[in-house]
């Protein structure tokens, strides 16, 4: 199996990149944005998956781990494919989508162009549980050595900002509901800060509310 490339990109397209691998060029399929936007020559490091069809060999690239866990996630719920998953991950953030999964909201999968109201909904339910370790995100990367329960707030208060709200409300949020006992995991700790934050008790009324 491929793990991963590294080389420079030869060319680049919508959701399309070719990088050069020992003298041959690869095309690599990728979420639409940052990646795909590679210019010729920029040095590209991706980790792949690669799926395999009856007629097909297709190399699906990510500039994150957490992005290809995610979409190895997604694949294994029936009714999602590769470029479905592909582009959920175009639309959406690792953290953006743990954070759908564990508050079982399922509208913003339903925005993804191929993803329907049944799919959306099942994609909550099959992946339940699965990407709480997702939500920490980046800030949890960057904290690594920091205390367990720091990094769970740092990637709970990144989830509440990927759904509509300043670092400050999402902030404070957090603090509020543990204050109010709320457990120390990402999941438990992101349902008690959103119900503040929706309830208007979340240290700054006035929410946006979730976009």
């Amino acid at each position: 199996m491929i793990a991963s490339i590294r080389g420079p990109v030869l060319a680049a397209g919508a959701g399309w990149v070719v990088v050069e691998l020992g003298g041959l060029g690869m095309r690599v399929e990728v979420p639409s944005g940052r990646v795909s936007a590679a210019q010729p020559g920029e040095e590209l490091r991706l980790h792949t998956s690669l799926v395999v069809r009856e007629d097909s060999l297709t190399l699906f690239g990510f500039a994150s781990e957490a992005e290809l866990d995610v979409f190895g996630h997604l694949i294994a719920v029936s009714g999602v494919g590769p470029r479905s998953a592909l582009g959920v991950l175009s639309a959406l953030t690792p953290g953006e989508i743990a954070a759908a999964v564990a508050l079982d909201d399922e509208k913003p999968f339903r925005k993804v162009s191929g993803i329907g109201p049944k799919t959306a909904k099942l994609i909550t339910l099959s992946l339940a549980g699965k990407l709480a370790h997702l939500s920490l995100g980046a800030d949890a990367e960057r904290e690594a050595t920091a205390a367990p329960q720091d990094a769970v707030a740092a990637g709970v208060r990144e989830g509440l900002v990927g759904l509509g709200w300043s670092e400050a409300e999402a902030g404070q949020a957090v603090q509020d509901a543990r204050d109010a006992g709320a457990p120390d995991e990402s999941a438990g700790l992101l349902r008690a800060a959103l119900a503040l934050l929706q309830a208007g008790r979340g240290g700054a009324r006035g929410s946006r509310g979730a976009r």
